[in-house]
């Protein structure tokens, strides 16, 4: 079920006692996580008090919050967000986005893409650009309308009705890790008008009986197995960075594997 923040929630005592409820702590269980009363945490959800950045930034860790969701935090509570006050450091921006281009092409001559936090495409490798205009990519901005949406590449994908299932869990569970995002959440609204899509939700799926799920795609004339692995920035204390995701497309058979090297390898 995808929350829906209303007026309340957005003000920060609203805001605060939603996160302890998502978290299933009692007052008194966060402030002894957190260092502050149990005292203050009630007037903070009352509104009795204002907190402040050095409270938040309590709560905040002891609530195990996105970057994000600090920044909306804050700015509830009217302070600057975190990521507004301060840019990337010139090395750490050069060595992020060097660190990207190494894993994208070193992945060659599989796809491998760069994309936020609700796929949103921002690099792709050769072989992902390759291989989606061999796919009838339409070249959508967004990579879940373009595996989403009535097209080419949704046709080319036998085992869609699994596929879409999986790839609207990952963004539904995205919209609840930060329930303030309106972005995802129209987003995910909007893929769930789709044609196909809305009958496809209302029918149970299947028990799963791989470990893994692969992307069978019909290219020409050759079925090719695919599964993804999603690497995220450790350690990010930076919504931007905390956005950010490398995603690789790798081989389920030696027929696929061949098939990639045939077309793909330089």
């Amino acid at each position: 079920m995808t929350y829906n923040p209303n007026i309340e929630d957005l003000a920060f005592p609203g805001f605060l006692k939603n996160w302890r409820q998502r978290r299933r702590l009692s007052q008194l269980e966060l402030s002894l996580q957190s260092g502050l009363s149990q005292r203050h945490i009630s007037f903070l959800e009352t509104g009795r008090s204002n907190p402040s950045r050095f409270a938040i930034a309590q709560l905040a860790e002891a609530l195990e919050m996105p970057a994000a969701e600090v920044d909306a935090m804050l700015l509830s509570a009217g302070f600057a967000a975190l990521s507004s006050r301060k840019g990337w450091d010139g090395d750490i921006q050069k060595a992020v986005e060097a660190s990207i281009d190494h894993v994208l092409k070193g992945h060659a001559p599989y796809p491998a893409i760069s994309i936020d936090r609700i796929w949103n495409l921002l690099k792709a490798n050769d072989a992902a650009q390759r291989f989606f205009a061999l796919a009838g990519a339409r070249g959508e901005a967004n990579i879940l309308r373009e595996i989403l949406s009535p097209g080419p590449v949704r046709d080319c994908i036998l085992n869609w009705n699994d596929t879409a299932r999986a790839l609207l869990r990952l963004l539904e569970l995205e919209v609840a890790r930060r329930p303030h995002d309106q972005e995802a959440r129209q987003l995910l609204d909007e893929l769930k008008s789709l044609d196909g899509v809305g009958d496809l939700l209302r029918h149970p799926s299947p028990d799963a009986s791989a470990p893994v799920l692969t992307i069978r795609f019909r290219i020409e004339d050759a079925e090719l197995e695919l599964f993804s692995l999603i690497a995220t920035i450790g350690m990010s204390a930076d919504a931007t960075l905390d956005d950010m995701r490398v995603e690789t497309l790798l081989p389920a058979n030696d027929a696929t594997r061949t098939w990639f090297q045939d077309r793909f390898m330089q």
